[in-house]
């Protein structure tokens, strides 16, 4: 991986990038450098070398207009994806939004403390704490979470509301009701809907309310 990987904490814009073996590490992001090129190439910027699915220069992250965007343009010969969706064109990036390129995982975060929006704060004030959540809808997060924290491969998703209601034995309309408790309290509501339930749970688990003591 390049060497501008750190494992420590990191405030503001950040890639979390997984290698083979489902280990992560985060790239802090900053305007002073505005382009990354990620790809197969030792060259890369983010280097995916372990990874033969993906292209010697696959897609560029790029700081454009105050927001990280994300351009494949025809670089990558097997497609790159946001949140389970080719793409197409440039994509801004938001917070929680998960990239795939071949077999590889790539998860954007943006903690910058005081900027509005869909970003949130460097610490966890205004979130709920675990106590603050009722039995079910503790229940329905750490079923949300879990292939998060379980996830052997760096390519899990957030569970998925039939995978919920499968888990705990809940009605499909009562973890629908749940979720939409859950997006409320941690203040995700208005993002949208492809992008709710990875913030949600990327949200819980950065802030230690779901670890993997919970499962």
């Amino acid at each position: 991986m390049t060497k501008a990987f750190r494992s420590a904490d990191v405030d503001g814009p950040f890639f979390r990038v997984y290698d083979d073996k489902g280990r992560h590490r985060e790239l802090p992001l900053s305007p002073r450098r505005s382009r990354l090129t990620i790809g197969r190439s030792p060259k890369a910027d983010i280097s995916l070398s372990w990874d033969g699915e993906v292209s010697r220069v696959h897609a560029v992250a790029e700081y454009l207009g105050e927001q990280w965007t994300l351009l494949d343009g025809g670089l990558s010969l097997n497609g790159t994806f946001v949140n389970g969706d080719r793409l197409a064109g440039r994509h801004p990036l938001r917070p929680g939004d998960m990239l795939r390129m071949g077999n590889s995982r790539i998860t954007f975060h943006d903690f910058t403390e005081g900027v509005g929006g869909d970003r949130t704060k460097a610490s966890r004030d205004g979130l709920p704490t675990p106590g603050a959540l009722t039995s079910t809808q503790l229940s329905v997060l750490i079923a949300l979470c879990r292939p998060l924290l379980t996830g052997a491969d760096g390519f899990a998703l957030p569970a998925t509301n039939q995978q919920i209601a499968d888990e705990l034995f809940f009605s499909l309309d009562t973890v629908k009701a749940q979720m939409r408790a859950l997006f409320a309290k941690f203040g995700v509501a208005d993002l949208p809907q492809n992008q709710k339930r990875a913030r949600l749970a990327n949200l819980a688990i950065r802030y230690g309310i779901i670890s993997e003591r919970d499962l």
